[in-house]
């Protein structure tokens, strides 16, 4: 889960603690390669581990049982109105969790939810348009690949080697951004959006052409010009063939977007919910292991934190919910291609720390608003019912293409990518020891370069 491919891995434990994660074979995905993060930041799961709750009191936190925890929540939450109350899902968080949290909101009337916590805005009704849509195993029959506002080397690093086979067939490759290392060579066209249309003559000729944008690009505030312009201009879909990509590089992503935990068109998304917590607007926001916000404390706000190391998120909390990281837990996630994949649990959760799902639906007794199962596969049963996708493990499903009709300028801005330090990107790879040594390294590197 440390990136959005889903490379299957297998983890070796020795008591309660990892000891070793290696690859698992999975042709379809990461054939037998993981990136060096996937395999050597584990002991970043160990270090800085939440395993009990706490509440703030007076201002300091304070160790605290589960029901004191759920009763400070619930004592804030009858004194609030629905539209005060806000959510925002992180990197990691799975799908069983997610869709129980935007359960017990709605249920609440509460539709201020977010599982973009980069602050992407774009039309998430259609799936083709953030999914993977050629697959990982298209790069290999793809013959022109154009890359607009990514970097796979550091967003993907074993996708990025599947793009290094096709360059070594001699798969032509073209680059709109930043000029950037990606350790095969490719032709630079610039870095500014008008190039896009421009390209449209370099992938005419190509029978499988393939463009990747980069998950950056959806950020920006001509995001969906800028998808509506590659739909129209550039040759990518055709018979039998999809060209169109988003480099999704957080595992979380298209599983949030699949059960829509998104805002409804009343709702406020991640920018209207920072900017409301501010403006005092928003006065309940829960943290569902976000650790990538940049929020300040503040008196008249109450935040919740739910999550598996004493991150960001848990820093700024009144009330932190102490769960489980993904080697802890049986959980479904959703790869960048629109994979449903499950974990098992490998460990169990250091101390009183429970599985994210089971925190939400104790926490629905708590609010009087409780949800509807009790195990995990009623809760699936709920899930799929809805989705009925999401129970086809390691199954892509199609649907027909529906090409960008957004209308709006295209900026001039060039694009940025989102990851410029590789190996500390998470709570787990920030706390891990062997990634902090890797990553002063890279400094020094670079220092020396410059």
């Amino acid at each position: 889960v440390l990136d959005a491919l889903g490379s299957n891995i297998r983890i070796d434990s020795k008591g309660n603690e990892v000891m070793r994660v290696l690859p698992r074979n999975n042709d379809d995905i990461n054939e037998e390669w993981i990136s060096d993060k996937t395999r050597h930041a584990i002991d970043g799961l160990k270090m800085q581990r939440l395993d009990k709750p706490y509440v703030r009191v007076n201002g300091k936190l304070k160790a605290a049982t589960w029901e004191e925890a759920f009763t400070a929540i619930a004592r804030k939450f009858a004194k609030t109105e629905a539209s005060q109350i806000a959510a925002i899902a992180g990197d990691q968080a799975d799908v069983e969790t997610m869709w129980s949290l935007k359960k017990l909101l709605n249920n609440i009337g509460c539709e201020n939810i977010d599982c973009r916590q980069d602050g992407a805005v774009f039309d998430s009704s259609n799936r083709n348009h953030y999914i993977f849509n050629s697959t990982i195993n298209g790069i290999d029959e793809a013959d022109a690949i154009l890359l607009i506002g990514a970097n796979p080397r550091l967003e993907a690093p074993v996708l990025n080697a599947r793009i290094r086979r096709a360059f070594m067939r001699g798969v032509k490759i073209y680059n709109i951004g930043e000029q950037i290392s990606l350790n095969y060579e490719y032709k630079q066209l610039g870095n500014d959006p008008k190039f896009i249309a421009d390209a449209a003559k370099l992938l005419e000729k190509a029978k499988k052409p393939m463009v990747i944008v980069g998950a950056n690009v959806l950020t920006r505030a001509d995001a969906e010009s800028i998808l509506a312009t590659i739909t129209k201009s550039l040759p990518v879909v055709n018979d039998g063939w999809n060209g169109f990509n988003v480099l999704q590089n957080v595992a979380s992503r298209v599983g949030g977007l699949d059960v829509g935990f998104v805002p409804s068109k009343t709702g406020k998304a991640t920018k209207e919910i920072l900017a409301g917590l501010e403006s005092k607007e928003i006065k309940i926001l829960y943290l569902l292991e976000a650790d990538e916000l940049n929020i300040k404390r503040d008196a008249n706000s109450f935040i919740i934190y739910q999550g598996h190391h004493g991150d960001k998120g848990a820093a700024i909390a009144d009330v932190i919910l102490p769960g489980s990281a993904y080697t802890e837990k049986e959980a479904t996630y959703v790869n960048l291609e629109g994979r449903p994949l499950r974990t098992q649990k490998a460990v169990f959760a250091p101390g009183e720390a429970k599985e994210d799902w089971k925190i939400i639906r104790a926490l629905s007794e708590s609010l009087e608003q409780t949800l509807p199962f009790n195990t995990i596969e009623e809760l699936r049963q709920q899930i799929t019912a809805q989705h009925p996708h999401l129970v086809q493990i390691d199954v892509i499903e199609t649907a027909p293409w529906k090409a960008y009709s957004a209308k709006g300028k295209l900026s001039s801005e060039g694009f940025t990518y989102p990851i410029s330090n590789f190996h500390m990107t998470c709570p787990i790879s920030r706390n891990s020891k062997t990634m902090a040594e890797c990553s002063a390294l890279k400094l020094e590197k670079d220092k020396k370069a410059a």
